[in-house]
């Protein structure tokens, strides 16, 4: 179903109410997307992805994705706004139905998507004798207290309703006005200001020989604009001007980014606080209030209007400059704070400000001349795309970037290794190896050793996924030679020290593979690392497996799928729950172990290719399916397969996570790496 109707007229407010109501209805809930600060509608399916959170790490187009991700969904997805992107919207919505059977999508636009099966539902404005004066007496009582209707008040009220053509956002920012105004001269105003307007409506519908007609919902826009344009000047010049600022920013924000965006020698930090409480007080700003603290939003016809303001001012350039400047400053920040105990809280940081970053993204790499912030924004979320399960936007951000150029420039360069490191998780060796070996022969030829340091990294971890192990062993000890001398220590030299134990495991030198990842976990633990740390634990874990310490292996896995899935990193995910189903086909507990080789199934099939193609990260998988089809036999084994496929990530990790100790109590066979 299309909500549609004037800006205004209450289409979000109606969705959500409808949506709150009817969400029971629906295995799998109900989810809103908003799409009034998408400009771009390649970024379209990216934002749904946003809500719907399918973690896919592959390369597969992201409307495969989310097909794929819905096609077993009962649910109800809203998409909020999409008459700016009505095209892109309609080819996404005959998409997704015809892919998935049990969803149902509720949609608000201004105009109707015109694709097969749509019910279209006109929504009027209020009626004036009835709901328009209740939401006004409504809205008139939070601005004065003791406001009451009756008598001539009743009249008035009306006759302001009447003037505002029933338009609820409308009625509520003339309500707003009774803080400072009485009802007599909120009247007053209102007539003078709109009496132009009704002229020319009343001249237009009888020149075209229709009162009342079509020209009526037309000039209802001009309506709610006017009413909007009344409210910009009543606002003191400060609030007009913070206004104009806010229109910048994209969905909801906090107060700390509007001081860092916005204010100025004008607008000095000191009264953005007062300020925001204006808007909010004249129904200009929505103030909301969640676990995350205080946060603000604007509504789209009074953000678009300030939008317009900025443009007039001269100051929408300097002031998108300023908004991509805040968004550098945060994701630096976050790049900084990962490697130690904030690693979580810049995580759900990240995702709250997602929304800010690819806006700020977008502009850069559309705006000339700044270009080179684009590049360097995109590679400084390397921590963001790799560790926080978000390889596919990361993939085309990053691929966007480099697409600007070739200049051997230093932000360049990090796109280059964050890409060719994003492109081997994906299984795209073929890409990652462009980018890596471009990366370290153009480090090399501009001295810059840091590029060089992370590109030989990453040319060592694709190494490693081809089974080349002596030359994956090279590359990290260069690497982790060149981290050394630039004094470099994060997530990923640890990495780097983790990823050397696996390639000196896969040579058969298991002892000094333990070595290398009890070292990389202590320092890790030092330093509050935890995304790292889990992968050392992956290590040591099939250690202690091999020498008989059943016990410490599976609280090793254990916590190294805990700390993984906390990060949505597929990758990390996938692995622990691999040796887990080997250590439950170790003692006995085939069924078990067969419905783990099928969630890892469909798991792998978000990541890529299936353990990478590499015949040493199979080796525990190989050995788990031997043991639980010998002991099943085919078709029972078959059809615990069949039934860990159908668990989602979620249950498949609670699954993984149960009782492991319990199935520790017999002698498992002794496992190495081949």
């Amino acid at each position: 179903m299309t909500l549609t109707g004037i800006g205004g007229v209450g289409k979000t407010r109606t969705a959500l109410r409808a949506a709150a109501e009817i969400a029971g209805d629906f295995r799998d809930g109900a989810w809103f997307v908003e799409l009034s600060g998408l400009q771009d509608s390649e970024l379209l399916m990216h934002a749904v992805a946003r809500v719907l959170c399918p973690t896919d790490h592959t390369t597969r187009p992201m409307e495969e994705v989310l097909a794929d991700h819905l096609s077993t969904k009962h649910l109800l997805l809203i998409l909020d706004t999409c008459e700016h992107l009505v095209d892109a919207c309609a080819d996404l919505a005959d998409l997704l139905l015809r892919a998935a059977p049990r969803l149902h999508l509720l949609v608000t636009s201004r105009q109707p998507l015109s694709i097969p099966g749509e019910q279209a539902f006109l929504l009027e404005p209020l009626p004036v004798t009835e709901d328009a004066v209740a939401l006004f007496a409504q809205r008139a009582l939070a601005a004065r207290p003791g406001f009451t209707l009756a008598g001539r008040n009743r009249a008035t009220v009306e006759r302001i309703c009447t003037r505002l053509d029933g338009i609820p956002l409308a009625i509520e920012l003339a309500a707003g006005r009774l803080r400072t105004e009485s009802l007599e001269d909120l009247l007053d105003r209102l007539d003078d200001r709109f009496q132009l307007l009704v002229n020319e409506k009343t001249l237009a519908e009888k020149a075209a020989g229709d009162p009342g007609g079509p020209l009526h919902s037309a000039f209802r826009h001009d309506t709610l604009r006017t009413a909007i344009g009344w409210s910009h000047e009543l606002c003191r010049p400060h609030e007009r001007l913070l206004w104009a600022r806010l229109s910048v920013f994209i969905g909801d924000f906090s107060r700390t980014a509007v001081e860092r965006v916005c204010g100025d020698d004008i607008l000095e930090k000191a009264e953005i606080g007062d300020l925001l409480t204006g808007l909010v007080e004249k129904s200009l700003l929505v103030r909301e209030r969640g676990p995350d603290g205080e946060r603000f939003r604007q509504l789209d016809t009074v953000r678009a209007y300030g939008a317009e303001w900025l443009r007039r001012l001269g100051e929408e350039l300097p002031q998108r400059t300023r908004h991509l400047d805040w968004c550098q400053a945060f994701a630096e920040r976050g790049e900084r704070n990962w490697f130690g105990p904030g690693q979580a809280a810049v995580f759900h940081a990240t995702r709250r400000e997602h929304a800010q970053l690819f806006a700020a993204l977008d502009f850069a790499l559309s705006t000339p001349g700044h270009e080179q912030a684009g590049l360097r924004l995109a590679g400084t979320l390397w921590f963001y795309w790799v560790g926080c399960g978000l390889l596919g936007d990361g993939r085309y951000w990053l691929d966007r970037a480099r697409a600007l150029g070739s200049g051997p420039t230093r932000e360049r360069l990090k796109v280059l290794w964050v890409g060719g490191y994003v492109a081997i998780l994906q299984g795209d060796s073929e890409a990652a190896l462009a980018m890596l070996t471009e990366c370290r022969s153009q480090a090399l030829r501009t001295g810059d050793d840091t590029a060089y340091a992370y590109a030989t990294h990453r040319l060592g971890c694709a190494a490693l996924m081809r089974d080349d192990h002596r030359t994956a062993q090279e590359f990290f000890e260069t690497s982790r030679s060149r981290y050394a001398e630039l004094g470099e220590l994060n997530s990923n030299v640890m990495m780097a020290q983790v990823e050397l134990a696996m390639a000196l495991a896969f040579q058969g030198d298991l002892e000094a593979a333990v070595g290398l990842c009890a070292e990389a976990r202590s320092i890790c633990e030092s330093h509050g690392e935890r995304w790292a740390k889990a992968y050392a634990l992956y290590v040591l874990s099939y250690a202690a497996w091999t020498t008989g310490r059943y016990e410490e292996a599976a609280e090793l896995a254990q916590e190294c799928l805990v700390i993984n899935y906390e990060f949505r990193d597929l990758v990390g995910v996938v692995l622990p729950i691999e040796l887990i189903s080997l250590f439950r086909a170790s003692s006995g507990h085939s069924f078990p172990a067969a419905m783990l080789h099928g969630a890892a199934r469909r798991i792998w099939r978000k990541v890529g290719l299936p353990l990478f193609g590499s015949a040493y990260f199979n080796a525990p998988h190989e050995a788990a399916v031997a043991l639980a089809r010998k002991a099943l036999g085919d078709d029972q084994y078959a059809a615990a397969v069949e039934g860990g496929i159908r668990l989602p990530l979620g249950e498949a990790v609670a699954s993984a996570l149960v009782e492991v100790d319990q199935l520790l109590r017999k002698s498992a066979p002794e496992m190495r790496f081949p």
